[in-house]
């Protein structure tokens, strides 16, 4: 099939000016909405500021996540509650959206912790489905993963525990159902969780959350005219929306009032990449998603696909104003395949407006010390190499299957992966309880925003990505952790592979039991645990 070509052979209805209907997809129930509509040319849904009245754009304050205040035990454990509930949320102005998010409406508060403690969260299911959350970025046990082996049914609680391995990080938190993790996060189900460290916190970095510190959660969605989600067209990578929504708003503004702003930056979306830059200002990049740098880098842009953060520093005069954009860029494609991914797409996403006078700490990227601990080189000599080939919906020639493993890794083992994406679409690759450091992309050096740890990567058709992968520390034959590409309706359609970690002696599973052996509390929750 060329990049043109529909999806699937069966039409459905009739076009509307502007949209080519390219047939019907099926995918689990509760998943993709019947007679979903997969299109992969003629449609451009270019997103679009809302207008006021008076015929300008339509500017709001950005929301800023609530930080969530944790409970502290007797013997320090750190207890965050969180519930996945239904809601009505003011987005858009035509009216209220029906959506999903975690202690609120739409999207959850961020959860903040640090290299060294213990955390435990209690998660409870208040949603008419089976959910789940996986905590996005984290070395952590398989069991309490979030994957689709944890499911959380409508009504139960389920418990996550346990210790806070890695150093500073954006990471965050979502669904990973099996067959509807896209439809749960496009009602609004996320949050980010941000890890510290005592070095990135003396290095002089912005830690003010929601003044200096900003989380930019950015998604995109389509409305109906009643202000609802419009979720039955989708290109050929999943939920292409027309509207740019942050942290909840559309078209929202920031006031800076110091010198030095860190963004959080998130792509949120299940399909559309972006290409960030700041109009009217520098940007420095000190973190990608899986941990910081150790010194800042300046740089033009940074380009997120589904699932990737990036950490950056914009430094502004009283009074300035600058906009956080996104701009079209290569991502290797061809053109009518790029134009579905949103490639092509020139956008504002946030305005930042400087204050006429500054006020608390008088931080520069000048005076910034060292960040991080200096990465790594590539590993001369990998323990073992792993081959993944990506092709339509399938890893090394298979869709997910739940009690299948499809790798079996040792802890400690310093491996090597090599990431082929075959199909002539665009797909990136997460890896659980992992971060890893790019070594090369089509025998290239990784670009600057790629240099950083990460957990996610992007990998463009034809051209391998060689990547070498530290894992967590923790080991179990029986619960298996994910590997999958992150548009989110690849992942729902089966491109998903699961792992276990064992130690030298264990012996590796032939197969993984599933939810419904591990029935009443999946991880380890409020009835016993596995």
């Amino acid at each position: 099939m060329n990049a043109d070509e529909p999806t699937s052979e069966e039409s459905h209805g009739a076009a509307r000016p502007g949209i080519t209907r390219r047939g019907v997809l099926a995918v689990a129930a509760g998943g993709l909405v019947a007679g979903t509509v997969i299109t992969l040319s003629g449609w451009t849904p270019q997103p679009k500021p809302i207008l006021a009245p008076s015929g300008g754009v339509r500017r709001t304050p950005l929301p800023i996540p609530p930080l969530a205040e944790p409970e502290i035990a007797h013997d320090g454990t750190r207890i965050f509650s969180l519930t996945a509930q239904t809601g009505q949320s003011r987005i858009h102005p035509a009216g209220p959206t029906p959506s999903w998010g975690y202690n609120g409406a739409f999207a959850g508060p961020s959860l903040r912790a640090a290299e060294g403690d213990r955390v435990r969260i209690v998660v409870r299911n208040e949603l008419p489905e089976t959910t789940t959350v996986h905590w996005h970025g984290l070395k952590l046990p398989a069991q309490y993963d979030g994957g689709p082996h944890q499911p959380i049914a409508p009504g139960e609680e389920w418990i996550a525990e346990w210790e806070i391995e890695q150093p500073a990080a954006t990471c965050w938190y979502h669904p990973h159902t099996h067959g509807t993790t896209e439809a749960q996060v496009t009602r609004g189900l996320m949050g980010l969780f941000i890890l510290q460290d005592e070095l990135s916190e003396w290095s002089g970095l912005p830690i003010d959350y929601g003044v200096d510190d900003v989380p930019v959660l950015v998604t995109d969605r389509s409305f109906n005219a009643d202000g609802t989600f419009a979720a039955r067209e989708r290109t050929a990578f999943g939920l292409l929306g027309d509207t740019v929504i942050v942290n909840g708003a559309l078209s929202p503004t920031f006031e800076v009032t110091r010198a030095l702003t860190r963004l959080r930056l998130l792509n949120g979306s299940s399909a559309r990449t972006y290409h960030f830059v700041v109009q009217g200002a520098p940007m420095t990049l000190v973190g990608t998603e899986a941990g910081l740098l150790p010194d800042p880098t300046p740089i033009n842009s940074v380009t997120l696909t589904p699932g990737e953060r990036a950490e950056v520093l914009v430094e502004l005069e009283p009074g300035q104003t600058a906009m956080l954009q996104s701009v079209p860029h290569s991502l290797g494609l061809l053109q009518s395949t790029s134009r579905a991914a949103g490639a092509e797409d020139r956008f504002d996403v946030l305005e930042l407006r400087a204050a006429s006078s500054f006020a608390g700490p008088d931080l520069t990227i000048a005076g910034l010390g060292m960040i991080a601990q200096v990465l790594p080189p590539p590993l001369e000599a990998p323990d073992v190499t792993r081959s993944m080939v990506l092709t339509n919906n399938q890893i090394n020639g298979a869709t997910m299957e739940m009690s299948r493993v499809d790798q079996v890794v040792t802890v400690g083992a310093r491996e090597r992966w090599v990431i082929d994406n075959q199909h002539h679409l665009p797909h990136n690759l997460h890896i659980h309880n992992a971060r890893f450091l790019v070594v090369s992309v089509d025998g290239e050096p990784p670009r600057d925003y790629e240099r950083g740890w990460k957990d996610t990567v992007y990998a463009p058709p034809g051209r391998p990505v060689i990547i070498d992968v530290e894992f967590g520390r923790s080991a179990d034959p029986e619960w298996p952790y994910m590997f999958h590409c992150h548009w989110l309706m690849h992942h729902d359609m089966g491109m998903m592979g699961q792992f276990v970690v064992i130690d030298d002696t264990q012996e590796p599973p032939t197969a993984i039991s599933t939810p419904a052996v591990h029935a009443g509390n999946p991880g380890g929750g409020m009835n016993g645990s596995h």
